[in-house]
């Protein structure tokens, strides 16, 4: 009889994957051995492989220009990283290797441009595409990289107002090139009918003609398409990508100097062993969409801009828990306790259901049994049940003397920023070490501690003692 863990994940999905494999009931994970990793750092722990980076990186070129080659596309293609996925630097650094560019969300990440240009990991040529409902601060650190040089920052015009600002702030001798954000339409189960940001589709013509086109300041270079449901296969994104490119179409005729488009980010990252998505087929689809909208309106077809942010970061970081104990609270309910908690390391996991890939770290050799896993605060929403297997989660039992690991994939995006790195935690549950792990000239894989647990003394002080 087949009861044993790599018996169900072997029937269940198409196993060994590209990432992941078993050596001697162990998982390795790009052919690195988790237990090795465990033995020497402990858990809780969170990892990062940064060669991932660069291979989501030039997936995305190759598919855009193969894309592009097949429909004989007039335009370019630029791939940007947009900052708020990770601000890590050792993510930055990883990622500015492949030759990209940089979106932005607030003031702050400005301050990152300029460290970014101090360290000599880019130039004043990047394009600096930045977005957001801009405060003051955000302004005027945008006007200053464009008066020190920086002639591709291309501030995203969010409100009708923000333009003032540059007016303001930015040398008359500059030439600015500005964009323009799309309030898309929201997907139709959604609480509200438009996007919070950006100008509705009604507004950018007049809005163009009437701030923009006169003034010898100003060039309105691109206009700038981001849904939240990111880009899927379905009529919703279709319909609102046809949208935005015969916007753009309108806006050419009148305005030359417009050749971009940002179709922002949101190729989506595997969440489960059992995830499907033709990237190759999306990624045909968009370009051949917008070659076809210009050629219909007789306009010339744009240089395409995205801003990937979880699909570049993603899929390179980890969590690595052990099991401290087993509860059952009832006849039917196993609890296996972690040695740390989901709502501090996951946040995503509770504030908006994410799934991540779950595996046991070791004992695949093992029977196993339907469990939950519990975090350590008192809170009730500390807990994970949901992946492929009809919302219950398979580990192997638990063995005395044996402690059990398991492993959390792809969550390099988001989780350090929305947990707050290095600040107060959830009933002060100590943020646990993160490990950078990298290859050398050799394809060996090395591994850097980047930052300790979180210590007592360091709570204390934020909280004032």
């Amino acid at each position: 009889m087949k009861n044993k863990y790599i018996d169900l994940i072997e029937q269940t999905f198409e196993f060994p994957q590209e990432e992941f494999k078993v050596i001697d009931n162990e998982l390795y994970f790009h052919d690195i051995c988790l237990m090795d990793i465990i033995k020497q750092y402990g858990t809780p722990l969170k990892i990062n492989y940064l060669p991932k980076i660069s291979q989501q990186i030039q997936k995305a070129k190759r598919m855009f220009n193969v894309a592009m080659a097949r429909v004989d596309y007039k335009g370019e293609y630029n791939y940007c990283y947009c900052t708020k996925s990770s601000h890590f630097n050792y993510v930055l650094e990883e990622a500015l290797k492949n030759d990209i560019h940089i979106e932005t969300s607030s003031a702050f990440d400005i301050y990152i441009v300029e460290e970014l240009y101090n360290l000599g990991l880019i130039d004043r040529n990047k394009f600096i595409v930045c977005n957001g409902f801009k405060r003051p601060l955000y302004t005027q650190k945008i006007s200053e990289l464009i008066n020190n040089g920086f002639e591709n920052t291309i501030p995203v015009i969010d409100n009708k107002n923000e333009i003032k600002a540059y007016e303001e702030l930015i040398d008359k001798d500059k030439k600015v090139q500005l964009g323009i954000r799309i309030a898309a339409e929201e997907e139709p189960m959604f609480e509200f009918y438009t996007s919070r940001l950006g100008i509705r589709y009604n507004d950018i013509v007049p809005y163009y003609r009437e701030k923009i086109e006169k003034n010898p300041r100003f060039n309105l270079k691109m206009l700038h398409f981001f849904i939240n449901t990111g880009i899927k296969d379905n009529a919703y994104y279709w319909n609102e990508l046809s949208k935005c490119v015969n916007v753009y179409c309108d806006l050419k005729k009148i305005c030359p100097e417009l050749d971009s488009l940002n179709i922002g980010g949101g190729f989506p990252i595997k969440n489960s062993l059992a995830f499907e998505y033709d990237y190759e087929y999306m990624t045909e689809e968009i370009v051949a969409q917008i070659k076809n909208i210009c050629n219909q309106n007789g306009v010339q077809e744009p240089h395409i801009f995205t801003e990937f942010g979880a699909f570049t970061v993603g899929e390179s970081g980890a969590v690595l828990y052990s099991i401290l104990d087993q509860k059952q609270q009832n006849d039917r309910e196993h609890w296996n306790m972690i040695d740390s908690s989901f709502m501090t390391t996951l946040p995503d996991i509770w504030a908006a259901k994410q799934r991540f890939i779950l595996l046991a770290i070791n004992n695949w050799d093992s029977e196993y049994q339907r469990v939950n896993l519990g975090g350590l605060t008192c809170d009730s929403q500390d807990y994970y049940n949901a992946e492929a297997h009809a919302n219950a989660i398979f580990l192997p039992k638990i063995r005395e003397g044996n402690t059990q690991y398991i492993g959390m994939f792809h969550t390099g995006a988001y989780q350090e920023s929305l947990g707050g790195f290095g600040g107060i935690q959830h009933c002060l549950i100590p943020a646990p070490k993160q490990v950078i792990i990298d290859k050398d000239d050799e394809g060996e894989y090395t591994t850097k501690l980047f930052a300790k647990e979180q210590s007592y003394k360091s709570m204390l002080k934020t909280l004032g003692f």
